[in-house]
């Protein structure tokens, strides 16, 4: 009988022990598994970080070699206006009836390539990182013009302190405010507000490099503008204008912008041909963007108020005469 006992405890024992034996095995393999999953993710993120310092590392390389590659240039053509500057100098002993011209372009030559390798510029700011600035700052500040409810028109202004400023109105019927107002006018006939244009600080150093004045009329200030805007200043691959002076306007064709979409608040490729407008006809500026068609990207309009001929006032004058003597012999 004990016997019996003793087979019936260790046979009712044998399933308990299995099934422990069972739930071990799986915890032991449910931790295997969590530790494996956790290597795992400590491998990816390893290998991301890994790849993240990669890619900033070529990047910085990068960077590095355009900035060489773009000092480069100007080292070749520092080089190559030296080189024409000597030979011009050697050429002016060697022939003497030529002198005075050869000892003048020898001198300009080595002259300009002094200038070109002193002023090459050591730091390169790639477009992409000042359309970010730009951008941050202009969702500002058209954001503080849709909560004070201002209308979407632009107006700028000439002035003495700057070359223009930029007058955003808040009523359809308006008043030019005073140049020394702002940046908040509070006048009920001029409310808006009167701010810092960002293509003043672009005419700026424009005016400067100049080689004569400001045109002062549309068709020249229009090409000046143009000029400036693709061959100093680099912001866009192409800008054509089509000036009609006698109906006040100027449009202009920009195409293949450095800074993006320039239908944005103040964006500098219009804010600057506003102001240059603005500063050489010294009369206010409305500006107006559209998208373009297959020739261009945008089209920029500059429209501004004709001075009156005093000969169409003399002739709207007799003219008005004329009529009220015809009216009074009726």
């Amino acid at each position: 009988m004990s016997s019996n006992n003793i087979d019936t405890t260790e046979s009712s024992a044998s399933p308990a022990a299995a099934s422990s034996t069972a739930d071990d095995a799986d915890a032991d393999s449910e931790t295997e598994t969590a530790t494996d999953a956790e290597a795992t993710t400590d491998d990816g993120r390893r290998e991301l970080a890994a790849q993240v310092e990669l890619l900033a590392d070529e990047n910085r390389r990068l960077r590095e070699e355009y900035v060489r590659a773009r000092q480069s240039r100007y080292r070749a053509t520092a080089i190559g206006l030296g080189a024409i500057g000597i030979v011009a100098a050697l050429g002016s002993i060697a022939f003497p009836d030529a002198r005075e011209v050869l000892v003048a372009l020898g001198a300009t030559g080595l002259f300009g390539a002094l200038l070109t390798y002193y002023l090459t510029p050591s730091r390169f700011v790639a477009a992409d990182v000042g359309e970010r600035v730009y951008t941050a700052s202009t969702a500002n500040v058209a954001a503080i013009g849709d909560e004070l409810g201002l209308r979407d028109e632009r107006v700028y202004l000439p002035g003495e302190t700057a070359p223009a400023r930029l007058y955003v109105p808040q009523h359809a019927d308006y008043s030019l405010p005073d140049e020394r107002a702002g940046p908040i006018v509070v006048d009920d006939d001029s409310r808006g507000l009167l701010l810092e244009a960002t293509g003043a600080e672009l005419f700026r150093p424009f005016e400067r490099a100049l080689t004569g004045d400001l045109a002062a009329d549309p068709a020249p200030l229009a090409a000046q503008l143009t000029d400036g805007l693709v061959e100093q200043f680099e912001l866009a691959r192409s800008a054509e204008s089509d000036v009609d002076a006698g109906d006040g306007r100027a449009t202009i064709a920009v195409s293949d912008s450095a800074f993006g979409p320039i239908d944005r608040f103040d964006h500098p490729i219009p804010s600057f041909l506003a102001v240059g407008f603005a500063a050489g006809l010294e009369r206010p500026v409305r500006l107006e963007i559209a998208p373009g068609d297959d020739r261009a990207d945008w089209l920029v309009t500059c429209r501004w108020d004709r001075e009156t001929d005093p000969e169409d006032e003399t002739a709207a004058g007799d003219a008005e005469s004329t009529a009220d003597a015809e009216a009074a012999v009726q």
